[in-house]
Order: structure tokens, then C-alpha cells, then sequence
């Protein structure tokens, strides 16, 4: 049974490509394992990303390649980083989101460690 309400895979791709000037190879990929994934897909994209959301494009990108970057997920931040080449986004941008996500993960380390130093009897 199908919904002709509902965008077709082929129109899903029309929209990615025309927002992020590609379409991801596992997305694509997944039409032909579960038609119905791409749709779940998108309604949590419009879930998490409204289109009267409070932060534009650009910001939402950069948070996007954030979380990308700090979770290793490798087909995320490859798909962001070249959605920040098609919106234009400043390369000195992209790079202070990197250096924020660097130092984010390094002051997790330092979190984590907080037993350890414990261990050596470091004093807090």
C-alpha cells in the first residue's frame, strides 16, 4: 500500500540535493533496504530541525557537524562538511566548530579522569 501523500524517495533526493548539494550514499542506499526508513528519517529531521526553528541554517549546520565530529560518526561529518561547502559557510567557521569540538572532547578526557586523580591523591 502506498501514500501518495507523502513525498516519494526520488522527490526526498530532489529536496537533499537542492539543501545540501548532495545526496549521502547510505541514505540512498537505504531506500532499497526499507522505503519506509527514508520517511522516518525525514519526519525526525523536521522534528529536530523545524522549519520556524530558532537557529538558521548556517548555526544548525555547524551544530550538526559538531555532534558529527564528537560522536565519530564518519558519513555524518563527511554529509556536513560538504552541506558547509554548498551553503558558502566561511571556512573560519567550520574551523573554530572543529577547534570547539576539540577542546570539548579534551575537557572530557580531563572530566573522565576526575578518578584517577583521585586515585593519586590530587587534591581539589
Amino acid at each position: 500500500m502506498s501514500d501518495t501523500s507523502r513525498p516519494s524517495p526520488e522527490q526526498i533526493f530532489a529536496g537533499m540535493r537542492q539543501a545540501m548539494g548532495h545526496v549521502p550514499s547510505a541514505i540512498e542506499k537505504s531506500v532499497s533496504a526499507d522505503a519506509e526508513l527514508i520517511h522516518e528519517h525525514m519526519r525526525s529531521r523536521a522534528f529536530a530541525m523545524p522549519t520556524e526553528g530558532a537557529l538558521d541554517d548556517e548555526t544548525r549546520t555547524l551544530v550538526y557537524l559538531a555532534a558529527a565530529l564528537a560522536a565519530s560518526s564518519q558519513a555524518c561529518i563527511q554529509a556536513m562538511a560538504k552541506k558547509a561547502a554548498h551553503q558558502k559557510i566561511p571556512a573560519a567557521k567550520v574551523m573554530e566548530t572543529v577547534r570547539i569540538v576539540r577542546y570539548a572532547m579534551a575537557t572530557k578526557v580531563i572530566g573522565d579522569a576526575e578518578p584517577v586523580f583521585a586515585a593519586l591523591g590530587a587534591e581539589g
